[in-house]
């Protein structure tokens, strides 16, 4: 198991799925305030904690694509949080392509050192608790955000974003490669 890989082969996914929406709708979301990304992550990952809990779906977006999902909107929540306010809402798609990529080094280069220092102890993480710990960290967003950003002794919503985005890599880690128990909890 190689986590950079396999983190890459995720990524090269989601990237290529992000692009293609950019060319069909340009960055219509350029228009959506944070907090209204925030809940764009809640809704995907409240989806995939009621597939969960009611082992069915009635439509038929599966849980790999709304892992996608949160992938793609903590980028754009992390573009949206460092972007001044009166940059152009219709972004090219070489700028697109390169705060991509600038957010997601950034974000691969967290996971790599905290990686290391817990031991690749995901691995071990059931997939409901990664979608917990995704969950929790949209809650801590929310909060920060409803505290107009102020933070006493915790990280910012950026760490957040990242961590949710890195979960949900995780998950589709787990998901492509699954386990005995993942194997028999289908």
């Amino acid at each position: 198991m190689n986590t950079s890989a396999e983190y890459d082969t995720i990524i090269t996914k989601c990237r290529d799925l992000f692009v293609k929406k950019a060319a069909d709708y340009g960055t219509a979301w350029r228009i959506m305030r944070l907090p209204s990304v925030t809940d764009q992550i809640f809704i995907k990952a409240q989806r995939i904690r009621t597939i969960e809990e009611n082992k069915f779906a009635k439509i038929p977006d599966d849980i790999p694509s709304e892992y996608i999902g949160i992938i793609n909107y903590c980028i754009i929540a992390m573009i949206q949080l460092e972007l001044p306010t009166n940059a152009e809402e219709n972004l090219p798609i070489a700028k697109v392509k390169e705060l991509y990529e600038q957010y997601i080094n950034e974000t691969k280069e967290l996971m790599l050192s905290k990686n290391h220092d817990y031991g690749e102890a995901w691995r071990d993480l059931r997939m409901g608790s990664l979608t917990d710990l995704i969950l929790m960290k949209i809650f801590r967003v929310k909060q920060i955000e409803d505290n107009s950003g102020l933070t006493i002794a915790s990280e910012g919503v950026k760490a957040n974003y990242q961590d949710m985005l890195n979960y949900a890599v995780f998950a589709l880690i787990k998901l492509t490669n699954p386990t005995e128990e993942q194997i028999q909890n289908a």
